[in-house]
């Protein structure tokens, strides 16, 4: 089986074994205690702080471990927030945070404060101009990731941490992608990461605060890890996390090199062997292990499993979860395509071989997702030849309507794409749906088929989405 989701969660680095299995024997005591076991527990506790910060760049009295990065990012808003409640109750954040900064934020409104969702780029990128504009006298808080979580691209931390210093606006950064390449660079005031992300063991996390930054722990008070993360620590955990961060960071310029080679070359090959497929996010400016692509006519969740039987474990921010039956967040923002999405993320030591197999398998498993949806054939002219317009023009209506209610995509888009070539050119296609996908998709579609996407009304039930058929390109 090829594991190709690392942006998940990646396998117990040996160092991070070797660490764990050795510390369990001599990290079982308390380190707050004066005695022997005690001391030797808080030995081990202060060097694993010390490596962390190191990795981060930060003083390891600035440090503290948290029992996930969830953790991590909802006591640093928290407290952050708590901290400089004076200045205001306004918090701002990208429209592609990980859900833990959104949920974070959704509770911040819920309590009566105020949130700004900066927008970003087609690359999933914010403009730090943008980001700028968002901040405001009464802004306690702004946060931004260092690295999208689903496409892989970085973002311009160095510039929104310069123009939130300008403005005294502290910077939290959810650092949990991007650490095991590197610390990160700018001028940020707070920072969290996940060990599970670089090899360590699940259960740790890590909270930076800048000293001179203003914070104030929430929740009852506890005396550990200087009052920020409540709780008996997880010292062989800990110390594992630690062990592993170090050595993946030895060994990131190496295996960074490699792993950019092996994910451009799924970038090429991917649109060269499976038509349809839109690649996103930044094809530069990215992590080099991650990438996302999506396909038309294709249901996210059945080609996963599709991949599964043939050996492949990738994940996706399909339109059509299981859980949500809703657009991916960051796919939505960035207005890209959210059909049939796949995000390969490599771990570190992917073999060639692996990729190679991948690319030969990917083909074979759209096209049978694709037969089974229904989806056409091949993909239909933008417009026939000017005899046959003349004679559709005749007979065809200006206005056809597709009933998609009730179906989930991309069985919508599907439907468009059968009956495109049904209405004369400037003749219009009306596709019903009540799936808010449909609102991502179609544009979307129209975009890669060159057609013109007039709108969306309401309807009852749903949605009317208009898409006029205009000429070949």
């Amino acid at each position: 089986m090829s594991y190709f989701d690392a942006a998940s969660s990646t396998p117990l680095h040996p160092v991070a074994r070797q660490a764990l299995q050795a510390s369990l024997d001599e990290g079982w005591a308390d380190p707050a205690r004066l005695y022997r076991e005690g001391r030797r527990a808080r030995l081990l506790l202060d060097a694993a702080r010390e490596a962390a910060a190191e990795a981060v760049g930060c003083r390891p009295d600035e440090l503290v471990f948290t029992t996930s990065g969830t953790r991590a990012v909802h006591t640093g808003i928290a407290g952050a927030l708590a901290g400089r409640h004076r200045a205001g109750r306004h918090l701002v954040v990208s429209a592609v945070e990980h859900s833990s900064v959104l949920h974070s934020a959704q509770a911040h409104r819920h309590a009566g404060g105020t949130v700004s969702e900066v927008p970003v780029l087609r690359t999933g990128a914010v403009s730090p101009g943008t980001y700028a504009q968002a901040l405001r006298p009464d802004t306690a808080l702004a946060c931004l990731q260092s690295a999208n979580h689903e496409v892989g691209t970085e973002q311009p931390v160095a510039a929104v941490a310069e123009a939130c210093r300008a403005a005294g606006v502290p910077l939290l950064v959810d650092a949990a992608q991007s650490l095991a390449w590197g610390p990160v660079d700018g001028g940020w005031s707070l920072l969290t990461g996940s060990a599970h992300k670089w090899g360590g063991p699940a259960g740790v996390g890590l909270l930076a605060v800048r000293k001179g930054v203003r914070y104030a722990p929430q929740g009852p008070a506890d005396e550990r890890e200087s009052g920020r993360s409540p709780g008996f620590e997880n010292i062989p955990g800990i110390v594992a996390a630690a062990a592993s961060l170090r050595a993946v960071r030895a060994e990131a310029a190496a295996e960074s090199v490699r792993l950019r080679e092996l994910t451009d070359r799924i970038r090429a090959r991917v649109p060269e062997l499976v038509p349809d497929v839109e690649v996103v996010g930044d094809p530069v400016t990215r992590l080099p292990h991650l990438l996302t692509f999506s396909c038309l006519y294709v249901d996210g969740e059945t080609l996963l499993h599709e991949l599964d039987r043939e050996g492949f474990s990738v994940s996706s921010g399909s339109s059509c979860t299981s859980s949500t039956l809703t657009p991916s967040h960051v796919l939505r923002a960035m207005g890209v395509l959210s059909e049939g999405n796949v995000r390969v993320s490599l771990p570190a030591g992917t073999p060639a071989e692996e990729v190679d197999r991948f690319l030969e398998v990917l083909p074979r498993a759209v096209t049978t997702v694709r037969e089974k949806l229904g989806a056409p054939a091949a993909v239909p002219t933008a417009a026939p030849t000017t005899v046959q317009a003349a004679g559709a023009a005749a007979s065809a209506p200006d206005v056809l309507v597709v009933d998609a209610l009730g179906r989930r995509c991309p069985i919508p888009v599907i439907e468009l794409a059968k009956v495109i070539a049904d209405v004369p050119l400037g003749g219009t296609v009306r596709v019903l749906s009540d799936d808010e996908a449909a609102r991502l998709d179609i544009p979307a579609w129209c975009e890669m088929r060159g057609q013109e996407y007039v709108g969306e009304e309401p309807v009852a039930g749903g949605t009317a989405y208009l898409v006029r058929r205009a000429p070949a390109p």
